[in-house]
């Protein structure tokens, strides 16, 4: 199931790009948008920050966001597809089972990338995610107290984290994310039914809210024979 605040997002997007909604007109308030798709002002924030982003609409203060001149949109990294909602466009069946949810201590690299200290708590809940039944990726996500919090008390094996989170007022603003190859180590190999020191790629992300304030940082590590990555870079026309 993709996130409430990625289907008003696909649905604003998809009447925009089909004319629905022209150059200039204003978009519902925030109010009935969330009227109308029965959700908190979260996720409605997050869907037009994704808009606007990609250049479709703009936003004035006081003012409804109006949709900007057409162009040809392109996905950026700011557009984060989730695991399952990924697995589902390529026509597979996601799963996925908690195997922790934990308040603890953070390293000196988590620390390093969330800009707080050693001292601090952190929730990190690690998670194994399947596709068609097989073990894909095992992922390690560490959030701030303040933000990760809430999670006591959401079921991670039945709904999105991205969701639930957006639902509390996170905003997702941009991603770093770091692309590697390791060795799995024996949480890795166990999880995922590999050998120890097999292969895998890792893609480290960090989130980061509107401020620039770091909240989010993952460590994900998928089984190459399961999962590949693609990167598409587009350059546009000198003018």
């Amino acid at each position: 199931m993709s996130p409430r605040y990625q289907e008003i997002y696909e649905s604003i997007r998809g009447q925009i790009l089909t004319g629905e909604y022209q150059a200039g007109d204003e978009l519902p308030p925030e109010t009935a948008l969330m009227e109308q798709w029965q959700v908190s002002r979260g996720p409605i924030r997050q869907a037009l920050y994704n808009l606007r982003t990609e250049g479709l609409i703009y936003t004035t203060r006081g003012r409804p966001a109006r949709v900007r001149r057409p162009h040809q949109p392109t996905q950026t990294l700011s557009s984060f597809t989730p695991f399952s909602q990924w697995a589902v466009t390529t026509g597979r069946e996601p799963g996925n089972h908690t195997l922790s949810v934990a308040r603890t201590r953070c390293s000196a690299e988590i620390a390093d990338a969330l800009q707080i200290s050693e001292d601090d708590f952190i929730v990190e809940i690690v998670r194994l995610r399947t596709l068609d039944g097989s073990p894909a990726l095992l992922e390690r996500s560490r959030f701030t107290t303040d933000v990760g919090s809430s999670l006591f008390d959401f079921d991670p094996d039945i709904g999105s984290i991205t969701d639930h989170l957006t639902d509390h007022g996170v905003q997702f603003a941009s991603m770093r994310h770091e692309l590697d190859a390791v060795a799995a180590d024996s949480v890795d190999a166990d999880a995922l039914q590999i050998d120890t020191g097999a292969p895998l790629l890792r893609e480290r992300r960090t989130s980061f809210d509107p401020q620039g304030r770091p909240f989010e940082y993952s460590d994900d590590r998928y089984r190459p024979d399961q999962v590949t990555f693609s990167i598409m870079n587009s350059m546009a026309a000198e003018k």
